[in-house]
């Protein structure tokens, strides 16, 4: 087992602007609903203000996680495998950052060990900690990427991610079904097309039988 200390931390948003109290939270949430035509003191919306505050704590937790140290545990004794490591198909809840809307999708993170390995979790858990905050997906993607590239030091990493944007199906253009995909691809994955065709083989692949976790 090896614990990797980067030189410096990747960047995250940075947690000393002034945050609001749940209280002023709560206010503005009031606000919305006068604006969008409603009162917020009727029955029906009496606690709608302290139930979307608390679901705001839930899809933006991501600011307060560093993903960067999910990634800081690694492991060594991995008997000399050096092929592609894949977690494929990882649920990815994510809001747009121009419309605050829900992005709903997948992804796929793969790395080509170097020295080191680390727990298949930790890659879901740095989609997540990337994802639950306000994003753009090409950022996102590059963001998954980069970190686990500088962290991990592999031989290289890809990282593909599909998703559906509430922006496109509930508003503007309304095309719901239509999914945006982007990737990025690092190292071997970039510079060996023969490694960048067995990444993309490996996420067409589908089984027969779906497993409920």
């Amino acid at each position: 087992m090896n614990t990797y200390h980067p030189p410096s931390r990747l960047e995250t948003p940075a947690r000393s602007l002034d945050r609001p109290t749940e209280e002023e939270a709560q206010a503005a949430i009031r606000t919305l609903i006068r604006w969008a035509g409603d009162d917020p003191e009727r029955e029906g919306l009496r606690d709608t203000p302290k139930r979307v505050a608390k679901s705001y704590g839930e899809f933006f937790r991501g600011y307060d996680e560093d993903p960067v140290a999910l990634l800081e545990r690694t492991f060594e004794e991995v008997e000399g495998y050096d092929e592609i490591v894949l977690l494929r198909d990882i649920r990815l809840e994510s809001h747009c950052e121009h419309h605050m809307v829900p992005i709903i999708g997948r992804a796929h993170v793969a790395y080509l060990p170097n020295t080191r390995v680390v727990g298949i979790s930790k890659l879901a858990r740095v989609v997540d900690a990337y994802s639950h905050r306000f994003q753009i997906q090409e950022k996102l993607t590059a963001q998954i990427a980069n970190t686990i590239n500088d962290v991990l030091q592999p031989r290289g990493v890809a990282v593909m991610i599909e998703a559906n944007h509430q922006c496109m199906s509930t508003r503007g253009v309304h095309k719901p079904g239509a999914s945006m995909i982007t990737s990025r691809m690092l190292g071997a994955f970039r510079d060996n097309p023969t490694t960048r065709k067995e990444f993309l083989a490996i996420i067409a692949q589908r089984t027969c039988a779906s497993v409920e976790v």
